[in-house]
């Protein structure tokens, strides 16, 4: 994580390949709306306002006529006081991916340089760097996870959607998704409780017995 720079609001974004843009200049939780699939994944937009009221979003879409869309749906589906809204230049090109420019020819956020990404946040009032970015983060980490019997062995995929479930999170997160929303809605602490497992009792698994169960 070394050079990347704290983001404290979560970076909404289109596609997987923006939030890989975006992963390689930002330490942030990024989620993406797939597209217009947003329109119809009612959990997805939960997860965005149970995320918007603990940390805040960031959306950051295209600048075409799709990119406005999705943006425009997202204001409608969230308390606009918890958005803050980042946009990309009209700058013309093809993303390196790509065989052909876009429909409109506009570079979309995978397709933007560093700087402007950086300014792009930087203008929507993103809280980046120093201790108001890392503040709300969490603490549990991969290992945690595997103690509690959440990733990496047997049984685990299920407990974890029995625990997003329970959470009223989507059961479709993987684990790597899961550790940033968990971090960015409970502390260590909180979790643990609502797992009724305590600090040294995690720490004594180490997860050996979840991963044989």
């Amino acid at each position: 994580m070394s050079g990347l720079i704290p983001v404290r609001e979560v970076i909404v974004v289109e596609g997987r390949y923006d939030k890989n843009t975006l992963s390689q200049i930002f330490d942030a939780v990024i989620i993406e709306t797939g597209g217009f699939g947003i329109n119809r994944d009612a959990e997805k937009l939960a997860l965005l306002r149970r995320l918007a009221a603990a940390r805040g979003l960031v959306i950051l879409t295209d600048s075409d006529a799709a990119g406005f869309m999705i943006r425009s749906r997202l204001k409608g589906a969230i308390d606009p006081a918890l958005v803050k809204h980042a946009y990309i230049p009209d700058i013309y090109g093809r993303e390196r991916r790509k065989s052909a420019p876009s429909r409109e020819g506009k570079l979309g956020v995978e397709g933007m340089e560093r700087g402007v990404l950086i300014e792009a946040l930087r203008r929507a009032g993103a809280h980046m760097g120093g201790e108001a970015a890392g503040a709300a983060r969490g603490e549990l980490t991969k290992a945690d996870l595997a103690a509690m019997g959440l990733a990496g062995g047997a049984g685990s995929a299920e407990r974890r959607r029995a625990l997003l479930r329970r959470l009223s999170l989507p059961e479709r997160l993987s684990a790597n998704a899961m550790l940033d929303v968990l971090n960015s809605l409970y502390t260590r602490e909180e979790l643990l409780r609502e797992l009724g497992l305590s600090d040294a009792a995690v720490l004594d698994d180490g997860g050996g017995e979840h991963g044989e169960q």
